[in-house]
C-alpha cells in the first residue's frame, strides 16, 4: 500500500529534534512497520533521516520565505498548488495521511477529488495559537484553509478530548472526530531492573523534558524543587531542553539553590533521551493552569515507557492517562507546594518509584504504542495494514475512541 504522509507546516522540521518532529518520525516509522511504502511530502525537513527511515521517499515541497508575516501566509497559502501538483505527479496512493497545518488544504481535496481514503491528524488548534503567540496576519484565510481541510478529510483523529471539543466548532466536523491520544516507541526506553535508589541519602534526581516554554510550568518546577531541595540537599534537577524560557528559568532557580545542583542540557538528539530518563528518579510534567489544555505530552508517554515515577499535574488527558497513586502521581496544578509534597513522598518511599513506574510502563505497552495508534487510525479509513508488525515495537490491543455527537 502506498501512503503519502503529508507535513506542510513550516515550522515542523520533519527529521529534527522537537517533540512535532519525532511525532512525525514515529508515525511513519509505525506505518513502515506495518508493511506499508510510506512516501512523505514535506516543507521542512532539517538534516537527514534516521537510518531506519532511509527508505522513506522524500518529496520536498516548495521552502517559504522567513522574513515577513504576510509574505510567509501568501507564500505557505500559494504552496498547496505545488502539493496538490507532486501528489497528482507521484500518484496514485492508497492513502493520504496529512498532519494539520495552518495553510495547508490541497492534500485532504486532492485524496477526497481521487476518491483515495485520507486522514487529517490535528494537533494543536493551531490559528489559535499562532494568533497568540506567533502573529497572525490573515485570519480570515487560516478559517477557510481550516474548513477546507476538515471538510474533505475522509477521517479526522484529534489527539486529545480538547483538540476535539475546538474541531467540534466547524460544522463539517460534527460526527466525524475520533479521539486517539498520543503514544511511545518503547523500543527506545527500557524499564529499569528494580528501584533507582535504594539508599536514603543518596542523589535523587527530579527529571524535566521538553522545550522551554511557559506553558510547561517551569516557575512551578523551579519552586517545587527549591522547597524539596531545602527537606533534601541531595536532591539534584536535570533539564533535558532548551527554549525561550531558559534564561528566565537559571535566574529564578538561583535564587534559590546551588546552580551546581541544576544541569541544563540544552537541546539534545533524541537518541541521547533514554539515557538521560534512566539517570533521573522521577520525570515531572509541572503543566499550570490553562483555560485550553490540549496536550497529549509525548515527554509523559517517554516517562512511562521508561518505567520512571510520574509527578504531573491534574490537569486535561493527563488525568486519563495517569491513575493517581497506580501508575503516576497527580497534584494540583499551578501549585508549587503540592508539586513538592508530591516529589517529597517520592524521595522517602524508593519502593513506591519501583512499583509506579512498572505500571507506568505496562500502561504504555498495552494501550499506547504507536503501533497501537496507527492500526487504529487505518482502521478508521478502511484500509487493512500490508502485514503484522515488522519486528521491533510491541503492539498492544487497539485504543478506544471517544465520537463527538453529530
Amino acid at each position: 500500500m502506498r501512503i503519502a504522509y503529508v507535513c506542510a507546516d513550516a515550522g515542523v522540521p520533519v527529521f529534527g529534534w522537537k517533540g512535532s518532529s519525532i511525532h512525525v518520525q514515529e508515525v511513519i516509522r509505525a506505518l513502515a512497520r506495518q508493511g506499508e511504502c510510506v512516501e512523505l511530502f514535506a516543507t521542512l525537513i532539517q538534516g537527514d533521516a534516521p537510518s531506519d527511515l532511509e527508505c522513506v521517499v522524500i518529496h520536498p515541497l516548495p521552502s517559504i520565505p522567513k522574513d515577513g508575516r504576510a509574505a510567509r501566509e501568501r507564500a505557505a497559502l500559494a504552496a498547496n498548488r505545488d502539493l496538490r501538483a507532486a501528489l497528482r505527479r507521484e500518484g496514485p496512493f492508497d492513502l493520504v495521511y496529512e498532519r494539520y497545518s495552518l495553510w495547508s488544504y490541497a492534500g485532504m481535496e486532492y485524496a477526497r477529488d481521487a476518491g483515495v481514503p485520507s486522514v487529517l491528524e490535528v494537533n494543536a488548534p493551531l490559528i489559535e495559537e499562532q494568533a497568540e503567540f506567533r502573529g497572525l496576519q490573515d485570519r480570515v484565510s487560516a478559517e477557510r484553509v481550516a474548513e477546507r481541510a476538515i471538510g474533505a478529510a475522509g477521517v479526522l483523529v484529534a489527539v486529545s478530548e480538547a483538540i476535539a471539543a475546538y474541531l467540534g466548532r466547524y460544522p463539517r466536523a460534527r460526527g466525524r472526530l475520533h479521539v486517539i491520544p498520543n503514544g511511545v516507541n518503547p523500543d527506545r526506553f527500557r524499564e529499569s531492573a528494580g528501584p533507582r535508589r535504594s539508599i536514603q541519602g543518596r542523589t535523587f534526581t527530579v527529571g524535566f523534558v521538553g522545550s522551554l516554554k511557559r506553558w510547561h510550568g517551569l516557575s512551578d518546577l523551579v519552586e517545587a524543587f527549591g522547597m524539596l531541595h531545602q527537606w533534601h540537599p541531595s536532591a539534584r534537577l536535570l533539564i533535558v531542553g532548551d527554549g525561550p524560557e531558559r534564561e528566565n528559568t537559571v535566574a529564578e532557580l538561583s535564587g534559590r539553590v546551588p546552580l551546581e545542583v541544576a544541569h541544563f542540557t540544552g537541546s539534545v538528539h533524541p537518541d541521547e533521551v533514554p539515557a538521560l530518563l534512566a539517570s533521573m528518579d522521577v520525570g515531572v510534567a509541572p503543566y499550570p493552569t490553562l483555560p485550553h489544555f490540549y496536550f497529549s505530552p509525548l515527554k509523559v508517554y517517554e516517562y512511562m515507557a521508561a518505567g520512571l515515577p510520574v509527578a504531573a499535574s491534574r490537569i486535561g488527558q493527563l488525568e486519563e492517562l495517569i491513575e493517581d497513586g497506580f501508575n503516576g502521581l497527580l497534584c494540583a496544578p499551578s501549585n508549587p507546594k503540592a508539586l513538592a509534597a508530591t516529589l517529597n513522598r517520592l524521595y522517602g518511599a524508593p519502593e513506591l518509584c519501583a512499583r509506579l513506574g512498572r505500571a507506568a510502563r505496562a500502561t504504555v505497552l498495552q494501550d499506547h504504542t504507536w503501533s497501537a495508534v496507527v492500526r487504529r487510525i487505518l482502521s478508521l479509513a478502511c484500509v487493512e495494514p500490508a502485514a503484522e508488525p515488522r519486528g521491533g515495537e510491541d503492539v498492544g490491543p487497539l485504543m478506544e475512541t471517544a465520537k463527538l455527537p453529530s
